[in-house]
């Protein structure tokens, strides 16, 4: 069971490293591991706590982007009654992200036992921690130069603009790379991004918009368990946990939505890279 200061370190980890590109369901892991922690890292309590930090992160994106998200929802419903999303960019981009999240979410739903099995190995996830900085570094190596057009200036109707629908589909698949441990759901879609041709600043956004359904809705199937369960211990830890999560999560998209302007994904490679590496060796010493 978690103490509330482990609680505390867990949630502004996760708050930090869900929207940054390094992996916070690795770093949830990786981290106990390292610090001999006697946690059962398979146990539902302790899913459940990732879970509950994980809705925060959401609720948290989807406030910072609620004008956004007015706008999609209407317009995507506006396109169900006429049948149509011809020239309205809220109801493209309301439909792109249901396309992206498709994958992810069928995944999920098909082996997430499976999936689950691989919490139990700190050295696994530090490999594929490894492996997500590899997958960061060759994105940028990879990325198109983005073709925006001069005379649309609102990022929302840019993405629109720019992502076909199976361009949408090809960043969703690479969001279910972020299901295995260690891999980065934000750096998974911004690579995905930035190979179909989106500049850093849009990707960054088009992730976060993504990420905040298919979070939510595996807190939706998570957190009533919780708290139907009757677990005093874990539902405080897991509302302490997410509230430092919530926290953390704020400034840390703040922080990126600047970044992204200029600067690319190279220094989070690297210390992905790094930091699966050095993992491992401690562990293995």
């Amino acid at each position: 069971m978690l103490s509330f200061g482990q609680a505390i370190i867990l949630g502004i980890l996760q708050g930090i490293s869900e929207l940054f590109p390094i992996s916070s369901l690795g770093h949830s892991i990786i981290l106990p591991g390292l610090l001999g922690w006697s946690i059962n890292r398979n146990a539902n309590a302790f899913l459940t706590f990732l879970v509950a930090t994980h809705f925060a992160t959401a609720i948290v994106l989807f406030f910072f982007y609620w004008n956004d998200w007015v706008r999609i929802i209407t317009g995507t419903l506006r396109s169900i009654l006429r049948r149509s999303v011809a020239e309205d960019p809220d109801a493209m981009l309301g439909w792109l992200l249901v396309i992206g999240t498709i994958p992810a979410g069928m995944i999920g739903i098909l082996f997430q036992k499976r999936l689950q099995e691989l919490f139990i190995s700190p050295s696994y996830v530090a490999s594929f921690l490894a492996l997500n900085g590899v997958l960061l570094y060759v994105a940028e190596l990879l990325r198109t130069s983005a073709k925006l057009p001069d005379s649309v200036g609102d990022a929302d109707q840019r993405i629109a603009a720019e992502v076909s629908w199976w361009q949408s589909a090809r960043v969703g698949i690479m969001q279910v790379l972020a299901l295995i441990p260690g891999f980065s759901r934000t750096g998974s879609t911004i690579a995905g991004g930035l190979v179909v041709g989106l500049a850093h600043e849009d990707a960054l956004r088009f992730s976060f918009l993504l990420a905040t359904p298919i979070i939510g809705a595996a807190a939706a199937l998570k957190l009533p368990a919780l708290f139907v369960s009757k677990d005093k211990a874990a539902i405080e830890a897991a509302l302490i946990g997410a509230a430092c999560a919530a926290i953390a999560a704020y400034f840390s998209v703040r922080f990126l939505t600047r970044y992204f302007k200029t600067r690319t994904l190279t220094p989070f490679a690297i210390y992905c890279l790094l930091a699966g590496i050095v993992s491992l060796t401690l562990m293995h010493r």
